[in-house]
């Protein structure tokens, strides 16, 4: 594998630094560095991060290949600046078995952008009776840590407590999507004024917080580790505040798009705002960006979630639900809490790289930009400013609520264990 010398680049925003990689670990890190026959990337005083790892990534394969592919979604991953993802499971077939998890992680491990992580399924179908093979899906290949319904509401409470205490076992981790059904039927919106004004049905604050507190007591009772799923409320906040208090063993994520955007986006009645949970009103983005800085809300998890064209080009109650966002997460971020100094680029680097490989036990991800550490690097150009053209994605899907809108930061390079993935940001 030839030597890479990153040249004057700001490591976690720091002074600039030379970083030499060689034989996918990181060499040295300091002034003046050289190596004979490296290749040399002028970073020109870009920063320099850890590669980012997402908790939270819809791949869609098997079964929705027209939505997203594991390598159509490495791909974006890569230009995104993320060396590792990790897969939801509400997959067709469902992730809810040894053999689909290790087709996933398979398939990721052909793909060679990513690292892909598959989640498994906490019930067979998702369909909340009955638990799946979780000692079977750690056991297998893909090696599952992490269990998730995602896009279905672990709703039962005993199915909850049983989960939670399997996962014991080998110290997993159980994502909940926070959704009351019975609260949430027809749900169009965040229920508020804008929903009442429109004639839409809402989906209460309350249907999230309340799943969060049964949860975090569940996890109190079991001595369990539980973690919150694209959390979007000041109250959530506040209950997930209380639980850590008293020392529970809960962490929760926030989505880009839940940093940003309000419902007043809705008025517009275009498909591309419609998103689970909804997007929510001022007040709740300026507590989830004070709970992100603070370290209430641990990491930023993009709930990356592809839909091809059709499916959002309809009225509004026909549209599906959700948001593409590897490849704009990190400029969203930088909008909302660096350029805003809520977090500098180290805080960045804990909630979008350290953190998330901790929960989800991403072995070689997450690791400091220090010698003898695997070569998994992402370099950001901050100084950048341009307007989002979802044709140039790598993702299958085009449905990103940011067309037309003014980002900061881009991603220039991307290295996994030393192999330039995006190399001047263009997918190698």
């Amino acid at each position: 594998m030839s030597k890479t010398l990153i040249r004057g680049a700001k490591v976690l925003g720091g002074e600039p630094q030379d970083v030499l990689i060689d034989g996918g670990v990181v060499e040295a890190v300091g002034q003046d560095l050289s190596a004979e026959g490296a290749e040399v990337v002028e970073a020109g005083g870009k920063v320099l991060l850890p590669g980012l790892v997402d908790l939270h990534t819809h791949l869609r394969e098997p079964g929705r290949e027209d939505s997203e592919t594991v390598l159509t979604g490495a791909r974006a991953a890569a230009s995104g600046g993320y060396t590792n993802v990790f897969a939801m499971a509400n997959t067709f077939p469902v992730a809810d078995t040894a053999g689909v998890v290790e087709q996933v992680w398979r398939l990721g491990q052909e793909s060679g952008y990513c690292d892909v992580q598959p989640i498994g399924a906490v019930t067979v179908g998702l369909e909340g009776a009955k638990l799946a093979e979780l000692g079977a899906m750690h056991e297998s290949a893909a090696g599952v840590t992490v269990f998730s319904d995602d896009g279905k509401c672990v709703h039962d409470a005993v199915i909850m407590r049983r989960a939670l205490e399997y996962v014991k076992a080998f110290n997993g981790v159980v994502a909940q999507h926070a959704q009351e059904p019975r609260l949430t039927e027809g749900a169009q919106m965040n229920e508020g004024v804008v929903s009442a004004e429109l004639g839409l049905g809402g989906w209460p604050a309350v249907a999230e917080e309340s799943v969060i507190a049964r949860d975090v007591l569940l996890a109190e009772h079991v001595g369990s580790r539980v973690h919150i799923c694209h959390l979007s409320t000041a109250g959530s906040v506040e209950i997930v505040r209380w639980a850590k208090s008293r020392g529970i063993d809960v962490t929760a994520e926030v989505t880009p798009h839940h940093l940003l955007l309000t419902d007043e986006l809705v008025r517009s009645y275009n498909p591309v705002y419609k998103v689970n949970p909804p997007l929510r009103t001022e007040r709740d983005v300026m507590a989830l960006r004070e709970a992100l800085a603070d370290g209430t809300i641990d990491i930023v998890a993009t709930d990356h979630a592809p839909h091809p064209h059709e499916d959002k080009d309809c009225e509004w109650a026909a549209a599906a639900m959700g948001m593409v966002g590897l490849e704009t997460a990190l400029s969203v971020v930088q909008e909302t809490m660096v350029d805003t100094g809520l977090l500098d680029w180290a805080g960045v680097a804990d909630r979008m790289s350290f953190k998330p490989a901790m929960i989800g036990q991403a072995t070689g991800h997450g690791r400091p930009v220090s010698a003898g550490e695997p070569a998994n690097l992402t370099l950001v150009d901050a100084a950048y400013r341009g307007q989002v053209d979802p044709a140039g994605f790598a993702s299958r899907s085009r449905n990103t609520p940011y067309e037309g809108r003014e980002l900061p930061g881009r991603v220039t390079h991307t290295w996994l264990r030393g192999k330039a993935t995006l190399f001047d940001g263009k997918l190698t």
